[in-house]
């Protein structure tokens, strides 16, 4: 009786065990093959890959020195030797936009970590706490929500000044309102569900409830607004940098490089066609990437 009775119990335990082994394996492959039926959204994902890899190796990559001119070649169009023409120094444009891709994607992201770091922790407080400090952050938002993107990060330039730091500040201050609505909705359901209310009943405390069992239900909805507003982060600082707001012109950034390139327009269009480009094909990118991650996150999605 003993025996069976064990042998039972060591099988009865087995089962349990690859269970937990393998639900969290189940639910990445699942992801995986949601992900990979969207053609878009893969060919996307494969093109930003790619981007990050020319970022970490693109002093490696580049065919020319950047910032190196060649007055024998001034703004001469695509050739075998130069891929992507020249500019108005004749440096070597699409070694600036190898050299280029680090700083672009280094400013965005930055700017998005921290507004997602701020808008989920201001989220989390309001939808959990709410009363007065759901009331305040929220009217908060909305007073950041009444000013366009873009006249809200040229405000705060102009009163910090210009600079790629600073840049990374204005774009996470007009990003972090909209983490925080999107986790206050989150954490509003999650905080009423069985599991939050039976860590509540034994005596959990609210910094514990919070942290293990409400911020990991916003995982993929902070996931996926990183990813939709990387692109929102490129275009508001390249278009600061246009402005002349942001990078040093002779810094190899793209919105930089547009701004240069204006006066140019006319005799030699590829210095600002070919940055723009980047620019455009990069944003698109990422949201694509974004809504794919959107549908393979989405528990209610049938594949």
């Amino acid at each position: 009786m003993n025996n069976n009775s064990t042998s039972m119990g060591a099988g009865s335990s087995e089962p349990g065990a690859t269970l937990k082994t393998t639900r969290p394996k189940g639910r990445l492959a699942q992801f995986f093959r949601n992900f990979s039926k969207q053609k878009l959204s893969l060919a996307a994902g494969i093109f930003i890959l790619l981007l990050v890899i020319v970022a970490l190796f693109g002093p490696y990559l580049t065919p020319y020195d950047p910032n190196e001119p060649d007055y024998d070649a001034l703004m001469t169009p695509p050739s075998a030797a130069h891929w992507a023409g020249t500019d108005e120094y004749g440096r070597d444009i699409m070694s600036r936009l190898i050299d280029g891709t680090q700083l672009t994607l280094a400013v965005s992201l930055s700017a998005v970590f921290i507004a997602a770091v701020f808008g989920t922790v201001l989220g989390l407080l309001s939808g959990y706490y709410g009363g007065w400090l759901d009331r305040l952050i929220m009217r908060g938002s909305d007073v950041l929500f009444s000013f366009p993107d873009l006249l809200l990060a040229i405000g705060i330039v102009a009163i910090l000044g210009p600079g790629l730091s600073n840049v990374v500040i204005a774009v996470a201050v007009f990003g972090t309102p909209s983490f925080a609505r999107i986790i206050r909705s989150v954490t509003l359901s999650a905080k009423e569900t069985l599991f939050v209310e039976a860590a509540r009943s034994m005596g959990a405390k609210n910094g514990r409830i919070i942290w293990k069992h409400i911020f990991p239900e916003t995982v993929p909805s902070i996931i996926v607004n990183v990813t939709m507003k990387i692109g929102g982060a490129i275009l508001a600082a390249s278009s600061l940098s246009f402005l002349g707001m942001g990078a040093k012109p002779t810094e190899p950034d793209w919105g930089a490089m547009l701004s240069m390139g204006r006066d140019y327009l006319s005799i030699a269009p590829h210095i600002v066609y070919i940055p723009g480009a980047a620019i455009f094909l990069t944003v698109l990118a990422f949201n694509l990437v974004g809504d794919g991650l959107r549908d393979a996150l989405d528990p209610k999605a049938k594949k």
